[in-house]
């Protein structure tokens, strides 16, 4: 930044002071959590000479260690695109109108869990079902180490429940698949040839009037040698709907790139895998009992009231500190 053509460009220049950003962030929580030892162990000494402080002491050791399991969780974040905003598509599995409700269900736990941690949302595309529920729907969330968040929810969700659209009230189990990509826009470039690219439009339909039901102003691209597709239809404009789906197309492909490199298969992409039995990452029982665990590191509650109002982060913590014990082995 200090180099006398810094300013030259000034979108390369935006983009550096973005990246930047979290990287001071975490250098000033570490200052902030060095100071906080020190003021510690200053009080430790006060104490020692007068009993009184001791509840002081206390308070400040628990918002101490508090401060310090947080940096911890957030030191863990190692990958290329974590700092980056975040891509996340639910899209409805097996089990017909109980799936698309169980999709939308999804949806608002992590629209809570984004408004919860001060992130900025905005949605990319939206299918709904004719009965209730939606079929996929695709967010934009955008703030700090959003993908470093949100990627241990990659997978399949199965939900055990009493049904709400089953006269006899019988117990039904439905499956939604979660796929989060980093949003890798003015970050890395992604060169698609133009012949490998097939684009469509189409009637975007569903909410937004009679504008969007009369004019083709959804986009969809689709990669054809992998067959990966991105589309977007919630903005009245065919033009931001385009940008859009080739934002969300190019942050996939990375995704698949990253995969292959760490020598994943190709069935733990979620348009390839099946959104079924066996397959689940976490398991959300609300009949005969209440129950949320994920199979991955065992962790779990039974308040899964409190996990479908956005409460996932005993869940996320988990998932990293086994992803960074995992590594860390390598």
């Amino acid at each position: 930044m200090g180099a006398p053509n810094f300013w030259d460009n000034q979108e390369k220049a935006q983009q550096i002071i973005q990246q930047l950003k979290p990287l001071n962030a975490l250098v000033n929580e570490f200052d902030a959590l060095d100071a906080s030892a020190a003021d510690l162990n200053a009080l430790c000494e006060l104490c020692a000479e007068d009993a009184s402080l001791e509840d002081d002491l206390q308070k400040e050791l628990h918002a101490v260690e508090k401060k310090a399991a947080e940096f911890d969780l957030r030191a863990m974040f190692t990958g290329p695109q974590d700092t980056a905003n975040a891509f996340i598509k639910i899209s409805a599995g097996t089990g017909g109108t109980e799936a698309c409700d169980w999709a939308q269900m999804l949806l608002r736990m992590y629209t809570r869990w984004i408004e919860r941690h001060g992130y900025d949302v905005e949605m990319i595309d939206e299918l709904r079902n004719d009965e209730a529920g939606i079929r996929s729907a695709t967010l934009l969330v955008k703030g700090d180490y959003a993908y470093g968040y949100l990627q241990s929810e990659i997978g399949v969700h199965r939900l055990v429940r009493i049904s709400p659209f089953d006269s006899n009230k019988r117990r039904h189990t439905s499956f939604a698949a979660v796929d989060v990509a980093p949003d890798i826009e003015g970050t890395i470039n992604i060169v698609i040839m133009p012949d490998d690219l097939k684009r469509d439009t189409f009637r975007s339909g569903g909410p937004g009037g009679q504008h969007q039901n009369k004019t083709e102003s959804g986009v969809r691209y689709t990669h054809i040698p992998s067959g990966i597709a991105a589309e977007s239809r919630t903005e009245r404009s065919q033009h931001k709907n385009d940008a859009n789906a080739m934002a969300l197309l190019k942050s996939k492909l990375y995704r698949v790139e990253e995969m292959k490199r760490k020598a994943e298969t190709e069935k733990q992409y979620d348009e390839k895998g099946e959104v079924s039995w066996g397959s689940q990452i976490r398991n959300y029982v609300m009949q005969p009992y209440t129950l949320v665990k994920d199979v991955r590191t065992d962790t779990q509650t039974a308040q899964v009231q409190n996990v479908l109002d956005g409460e996932i982060d005993e869940f996320i913590q988990a998932f990293l500190r086994a992803k960074a014990e995992k590594e860390h082995k390598k």
